[in-house]
């Protein structure tokens, strides 16, 4: 079973107030990229006293010691994930802002064939392709 964001922040050192205890388990809980408005809207359904600006506080933190990762997909707000040990691409609907992770070893292959051709031997990317849904 993959660690919690509470049980990264143990081993990482981080000190983990009750807010931030609520706060990382949210997040290890969301199946989304959430924004840190949406996320304070669902950790204020838990605890009330939560401010905004201690979830800002948090997830800067969280970021830093290197349990959250940010996207600044265009055209939004900056989004969080857990970081993840496995890489992934990012699928972004323009419309509805659902955000699809996924692998493409073809992808990946043709990446590092496009490193080589230049000389260089790839040691990581980011790929955010942004699409709208076709209508069936």
């Amino acid at each position: 079973m993959p660690e919690t964001i509470e049980q990264k922040c143990i081993k990482k050192g981080v000190k983990l107030t009750e807010q931030r205890r609520v706060i990382a388990k949210v997040m290890t809980e969301s199946d989304d990229h959430p924004n840190v408005d949406e996320l304070y809207k669902r950790v204020t359904q838990i605890d009330s006293k939560i401010s905004i600006a201690t979830v800002y506080r948090t997830v800067k933190l969280f970021e830093e010691s290197g349990i959250l990762t940010k996207h600044d997909f265009k055209g939004g707000k900056a989004r969080y994930e857990e970081l993840s040990e496995q890489h992934h691409d990012h699928l972004i609907d323009i419309k509805s802002g659902e955000i699809i992770e996924f692998v493409d070893n073809e992808i990946e292959e043709l990446q590092k064939k496009v490193a080589e051709k230049y000389g260089y031997d790839l040691v990581d990317h980011k790929l955010e392709l942004y699409g709208i849904k076709k209508k069936s």
